[in-house]
């Protein structure tokens, strides 16, 4: 996998983020999006030797498309400049736990989770952690985990107490969140070295518990 194609073309992306531009640098695209591929395909194997629900899933249908919805946004540049991935029992992580890969320069990391879930599953995640806290301090605690992860991610959280949970609540923090990520940072160089898989794989099984526990929340 020749990341530095791939990281090489993203800066220059975000330098030239216009159509015209794009389609004058179409080959060089599709040769970044035909290495993220396959890397996508070597990464899901080794998720799948420890999370076999995800065999059979085509690494090609992973990768997220380059073309932004600009729709309702502010910002009309038509193309993301990164290239991520989600790895998920039905595919990309739709209103299901599961792994995620991003590449992107300077800001390159992998993580875990589940994104924004909707009413009702976020309902039956904040159940479970009422009853089920416990295990899932002992799942945020573990070395392993805390090795790579310093815990949920804050980005997506409650200013004010969730509705039917009380302010005291020994784990009011984690139920304020409306998303439960967890992710770990990679710098450029680290990405292009070759034990870069060895490393994403690693911090994957050390969440493999916590996507454990969001699944069975949501069944």
């Amino acid at each position: 996998m020749d990341f530095q194609h791939i990281l090489k073309f993203l800066k220059a992306l975000a330098r030239n983020n216009n159509r015209e531009w794009f389609e004058k640098n179409k080959g060089t695209y599709l040769e970044a999006k035909e290495q993220f591929e396959q890397f996508v395909g070597k990464f899901l194997q080794e998720l799948i030797s420890f999370n076999p629900e995800l065999a059979g899933l085509n690494p090609k249908k992973l990768p997220f498309r380059i073309y932004r919805d600009v729709r309702f946004s502010k910002n009309k540049s038509p193309y993301k400049t990164n290239m991520g991935a989600g790895f998920s029992p039905n595919g990309k992580l739709v209103e299901e736990p599961g792994y995620y890969l991003h590449i992107e320069p300077g800001g390159c990391f992998v993580a875990g989770g589940i994104y924004m879930p909707n009413p009702e599953n976020l309902s039956k995640i904040r159940q479970e952690i009422d009853y089920n806290g416990d295990r899932l301090g002992k799942i945020l605690s573990d070395k392993k985990f805390k090795k790579w992860f310093p815990g949920f991610s804050e980005w997506d959280k409650l200013k004010t107490v969730p509705k039917g949970y009380s302010k005291e609540h020994p784990r009011i923090e984690w139920l304020k969140n409306k998303s439960f990520i967890v992710s770990h940072p990679f710098t450029d160089a680290e990405v292009i070295d070759k034990k870069f898989i060895k490393k994403i794989k690693e911090a994957s099984q050390a969440m493999r518990p916590l996507i454990g526990f969001l699944k069975e929340a949501i069944a």
